[in-house]
Order: C-alpha cells, then sequence, then structure tokens
C-alpha cells in the first residue's frame, strides 16, 4: 500500500447502441499508457474497477456486465482515406484481464461524435448542417467502418426521435456502414463451409455456422441445445451449468475457426468468439413487457457476451447475423426462412433489430461487401477520470 495521490486524466462517458464506455484521446493518457502493454492495461483496469471479486464495480466506473465494462482509446488517424484510429478494449469484470481481440460494434456509433467534438476531425469534413462522414479505423480487426454523424449548426446532434430497443429513451440516428466486414483474423467462413458438424465432448455433434464478419462468431440452433430461442437473461444467467455449456461450445468453436491453438487459450480469450443461437420466428415477451410478433421479425437470435446472455445484441454480433443472413444455407439464413436477402429483422431480449448485409459470390467463395445498421450515442459525462497514482508506477 502507497499514499500515492490520485492522478486525472482527461476522459469521456459515453453511451453507443447499448454499450457504455470511457472514451480516451491517445495523447492525453499518461507516457506509460500510450503504448500497448502492462502499464495501459494497469491504467485501464483500475479506471473501470477490475478485478473485482463482487462483481459490482463499486470502485471504478465500470458497469459490472460487459455490456458496460469498455474502454476507447481514439487518435487522428494517420492512415490515407481515414479520419480517426479506434482501439477497443473489452475489460473483464472479475479477473485482471483486457482483451484487445475484437471490435465493439455499438462503441462504434459514439466513435464519430467524440472524434468531431475533440478535434480528431479535420473540420473542413464536418458540415453546417446534415450528415458528417467519419472514416474510421478499427485498429482491433483492421477493418474500416463509415459512420454517418447528424449536424446541426456545426456540433454534433444527439438528441433525436430514433429508438433502439435495448436504450430506454430516444436519440438521434448515426447509420454505421462496416465495409468488408470479414474479421481481419481469416477467411469469412474458416472452415470454408457455411455450416459444419461441430463435436463438443459431453454435448454431442451440432450443426454450426462459424463465420468471421464484424466478429467472430459461432452460431448453433436453439432447438439442438434444449432452447427456443426466445429466452431471457434470467433463464440463460442464473443457470450455471448452463453458462458452463455455452463456454464449452465457444471454445471448441474458437478451436475449429483456428482462434486458438488449445482450449486451454480460450479462457485468455474470452470476447472472441462470440456463441449465439438462433431459431424461426416466434412471439415472445421482451425484457420492457412488450410484445414481439412472430411476424414483425424473420427469426430469433440470442447471443452471449464475456460468458453471459446479452441484455440485447452486440453490435458487431448484429453484424455477422447480417452477414450469414445474406448467404444462402447458413442456419443464421435458414432460420430466417432460406433465400437470398439483403436485410433481416432478428428479435433479441429487448425487443428488435434489422441490419443489412450486401454478399456476392465469387467462384465457391462468398465475399461480404458491407454490413449496414443504426444504432445512437450521446456524452453522458465528460472531465476526468481519477485513479491512485500507484497505478503507474
Amino acid at each position: 500500500m502507497t499514499n500515492a495521490p490520485q492522478v486525472r486524466i482527461p476522459a469521456t462517458y459515453m453511451r453507443g447502441g447499448t454499450s457504455k464506455g470511457v472514451f480516451f484521446r491517445l495523447d492525453d493518457l499518461p507516457e506509460a499508457a500510450r503504448e500497448p502493454g502492462a502499464a495501459r492495461d494497469a491504467l485501464l483496469l483500475r479506471v473501470i474497477g477490475s478485478p473485482d471479486p463482487y462483481g459490482k464495480h463499486t470502485d471504478g466506473m465500470g458497469g459490472a456486465t460487459s455490456s458496460t465494462s469498455k474502454t476507447v482509446i481514439l487518435s487522428a488517424s494517420a492512415r490515407e482515406g481515414h479520419d480517426v484510429d479506434y482501439l477497443f478494449g473489452q475489460v473483464s469484470i472479475d479477473k485482471p484481464f483486457i482483451d484487445w481481440s475484437g471490435n465493439c460494434g455499438n462503441l462504434t456509433a459514439a466513435v464519430g461524435a467524440f472524434a468531431i467534438s475533440n478535434g480528431l476531425v479535420d473540420p473542413a469534413r464536418v458540415p453546417d448542417n446534415g450528415e458528417a462522414e467519419i472514416r474510421i479505423w478499427q485498429a482491433n480487426i483492421e477493418k474500416t467502418i463509415i459512420a454517418r454523424i447528424p449536424i446541426t449548426d456545426g456540433e454534433v446532434q444527439e438528441t433525436g426521435d430514433f429508438e433502439l430497443d435495448g436504450v430506454t429513451f430516444p436519440a438521434a440516428e448515426v447509420k454505421i456502414e462496416f465495409l468488408d466486414p470479414a474479421d481481419g483474423e481469416g477467411a469469412l467462413f474458416p472452415t470454408g463451409n457455411p455450416v459444419d458438424d461441430l463435436e463438443v465432448p459431453g454435448i454431442g455433434t451440432l450443426k454450426a455456422t462459424m463465420i468471421n464478419a464484424g466478429i467472430p462468431t459461432v452460431f448453433v440452433n436453439a432447438e439442438d441445445i434444449g432452447y427456443s430461442g426466445t429466452e431471457l437473461q434470467g433463464d440463460i444467467n442464473e443457470d450455471a451449468r448452463a453458462l458452463a455449456r455455452f463456454e464449452t461450445i465457444r471454445a471448441h468453436g474458437a478451436l475449429r475457426m483456428g482462434l486458438i491453438q488449445s482450449l486451454e487459450e480460450a479462457e485468455q480469450r474470452q470476447h472472441t468468439p462470440k456463441v449465439a443461437f438462433v431459431a424461426p420466428p416466434r412471439e415472445y415477451l421482451a425484457s420492457s413487457g412488450k410484445t414481439v410478433a412472430a411476424g414483425d421479425i424473420d427469426l430469433l437470435v440470442r447471443a452471449l457476451s464475456m460468458g453471459k446472455l446479452h441484455h440485447a445484441m452486440m453490435g458487431t454480433a448484429a453484424v455477422a447475423i447480417g452477414t450469414a443472413a445474406a448467404i444462402p444455407g447458413t442456419l443464421v439464413n435458414l432460420a430466417a426462412g432460406g433465400g437470398e436477402r439483403d436485410s433481416v429483422r432478428f428479435g433479441h431480449p429487448s425487443g428488435t433489430l434489422k441490419v443489412g448485409g450486401e454478399a456476392r459470390r465469387d467462384g465457391d467463395r462468398w465475399e461480404v461487401t458491407k454490413a449496414t445498421m443504426s444504432r445512437s450515442a450521446r456524452v453522458l459525462m465528460e472531465g476526468w477520470v481519477r485513479v491512485p497514482g500507484d497505478v503507474l508506477s
């Protein structure tokens, strides 16, 4: 224990989509944390309040869920044709670990607004009124994302009437395009197939679509694992045996996708891949109490993030859903009724979400050129975050 005084670091607390995170300019971080490594991880863990054996994040900015234990580092981009470099860190709640292996699609919605408001974008690219097209380099997966940010009187417009299931209040719509969304870690289908037999000891052989798009994701059929696809968080997260089964499926999927070389590595790679289950549409009651009719959706999807069922849907997993739905024969496509489609509306625990995907076939290979969705974002608090100075020693 030391009596080192606290240090303060400029930071902004933002909601993006159905997630929240602490945003930093790279140049505002203490010098030791401006490069990847132990110093940066130690700082960001302390900011969020991890590891927390109580699972509450009482002594940090985290919200004790995978959706609210996030950090973002932004800088003006030196890459041609881009405005801002975006680096995302998913912070473990109960372990001293930050996963840098993937993107957060939800917080992507907040990146453009932060970049404009914090001087990371050339003012000439921001109109007085209309939309600013912000070209984001997603450094975790080395992909380009376009965010269209509403502007009023030269300032980012955050308020509006766009409603997003999983978010309590309406806000301004942010349109996002994920270009060439096949994840940077490999082929769109790492196994070469839209559907495989995935052998999972203790569970059986499952039909699975394993796809690299937005974020590596393992899709299985809800029926094959004893679910309907209408489950809410409590149905899964309060069942320790169910969570263990999903982690087993995820680990074996990661091994089959070539993301890890041994099952033991999965524990150190919590953010990716995601595991999700799909089913044909049916009526259910969302977590808000709203009825989602079968006729309002094309399919049902439930996805787990950092070992827990997500309260809505991860933005990157939505990209994977839109991409897989656009390719005939995947489990996602079949659950939606099969055939060719350029968009899909799916039901998740909080309601519904529409996502688009543009796919084309090149010989025996599928390519996806773009996935699209709309989210919203706003600043919740800005100023400084404080951490004990000995974190940096």
